[in-house]
C-alpha cells in the first residue's frame, strides 16, 4: 500500500449547526466509550480476583471482556479524536492498524463464543466428563485458539491489502475495514475477494457449530429439571450475544461486498456502529446479571467499596 491518507466520510453530521451536532456526538460516545471501559473492566478485575470464579465458563467471561475493550479502543479513541477536530483523515498505516484491530475484535468474539457455547455443551451433555475435558491445559488451548485464529486471519488480510496500489483516497464509512480499502484499488481484488470468503464462510462454520451444540443441549435438558436450569442460567446470555453477533457481522461484511447504494448512509452506518456499541456494552451486563456467581461477587465487591 502506498504511503498515502485515505479521507473518511462521516455522514452522522447536520448540515446544519454540524459543530454544536459534533459536540453533542463527542459527548455520547465518549461516555459510551468511558461505560464499555468501566463495566467490562470490574467484570474482568472481579473474576480475576475472586478464586472462586477460577472456572471455564468465567475465565472465558473474562475472555470477552478484554477483546471487547480491545476492538473498543481500536475505534473509539480515532472516531471522538474526529468529531472534536473536525478532521476526518487518516494515514494509510494508521487506516490498516485500525482495520486489523476491529476485525479481528469482531472474530475473536465470535471464536471465544464458540468456546462458550462447547464449554456449556460438555456441562450440561456430559457433566461427568467436564472436569477432565475442560482442565487448565484445555482452557490455555482454548484461549489460544480464540485469539491467534483471528490474528492470522487478519495479519494475511493486512498483507493481501498492503501489496495492493491504489488509486482513490475516501472511504465511505465511520471507520476503516479492510474491504472499504481493497475497494480504493485500482488492481484486481481477486485474490482478496477469494481468501476474504473463505475466512466468511469459517465464521459462518462456527456459528452453525454454536447453533447445533444448542439445540443439542435444549433436547437433553427436556430430560432433567436441573439441566433446564442450568440451561437457562448460564446458556441464554451466550445466545444473545451469539445473534446479536450474527446479526451485525454478517450484515457488515455482506453489505460492504454486495450492498446496494440505495440503503441510507445513515442506516449503514449506525448498523456499522452497531458491533461496536452494544455487545462490549450489553455482554458484561447480561452476563453479570444472568450469571448468579457473578452477580453476587460484583454485589459483594460494591458493597465492600462502599463500607471503605
Amino acid at each position: 500500500m502506498n504511503n498515502i491518507t485515505f479521507f473518511a466520510t462521516y455522514t452522522l453530521m447536520e448540515p446544519k449547526d454540524s459543530k454544536s451536532f459534533r459536540h453533542i456526538y463527542f459527548t455520547c460516545f465518549l461516555v459510551l466509550y468511558i461505560l464499555i471501559l468501566f463495566v467490562n473492566t470490574w467484570v474482568s478485575v472481579v473474576i480475576v480476583l475472586e478464586r472462586a470464579l477460577h472456572k471455564p465458563m468465567y475465565i472465558f467471561l473474562c475472555n470477552l471482556c478484554l477483546n471487547d475493550m480491545y476492538g473498543a479502543s481500536g475505534f473509539y479513541p480515532k472516531f471522538l479524536h474526529d468529531l472534536m477536530l473536525d478532521s476526518y483523515v487518516i494515514p494509510s498505516y494508521m487506516c490498516a492498524f485500525q482495520a486489523f484491530v476491529i476485525y479481528s475484535s469482531v472474530m475473536c468474539d465470535c471464536t471465544t463464543v464458540t468456546v462458550m457455547a462447547y464449554d456449556r455443551h460438555v456441562a450440561i451433555c456430559r457433566p461427568l466428563d467436564y472436569h477432565s475435558k475442560m482442565n487448565k491445559f484445555s482452557c490455555s488451548v482454548l484461549l489460544a485458539f480464540c485469539w491467534i485464529l483471528p490474528l492470522v486471519y487478519m495479519i494475511i488480510c493486512v498483507v493481501l491489502s498492503n501489496r495492493m496500489k491504489l488509486c482513490k483516497y475516501q472511504i465511505n464509512k465511520l471507520y476503516c475495514d479492510n474491504w472499504s480499502i481493497v475497494k480504493l484499488s485500482c488492481e484486481s481484488t481477486v485474490i482478496n475477494n477469494i481468501y476474504g470468503l473463505f475466512v466468511i464462510s469459517f465464521y459462518s462454520c462456527l456459528c452453525v457449530f454454536i447453533i447445533f451444540s444448542y439445540i443439542k443441549l435444549i433436547i437433553a435438558c427436556k430430560a432433567s429439571l436441573e439441566c433446564r436450569k442450568k440451561f437457562w442460567q448460564t446458556c441464554v446470555p451466550h445466545l444473545i450475544t451469539m445473534m446479536n453477533y450474527i446479526v451485525a457481522v454478517f450484515f457488515d461484511a455482506l453489505y460492504s461486498r454486495y450492498g446496494s447504494s440505495d440503503v441510507s448512509e445513515n442506516l449503514r452506518n449506525f448498523l456499522a456502529l452497531e458491533m461496536l456499541i452494544v455487545p462490549p456494552l450489553v455482554n458484561p451486563i447480561i452476563y453479570g446479571l444472568k450469571l448468579q456467581e457473578v452477580r453476587k461477587r460484583i454485589l459483594k465487591s460494591f458493597v465492600n467499596i462502599r463500607k471503605q
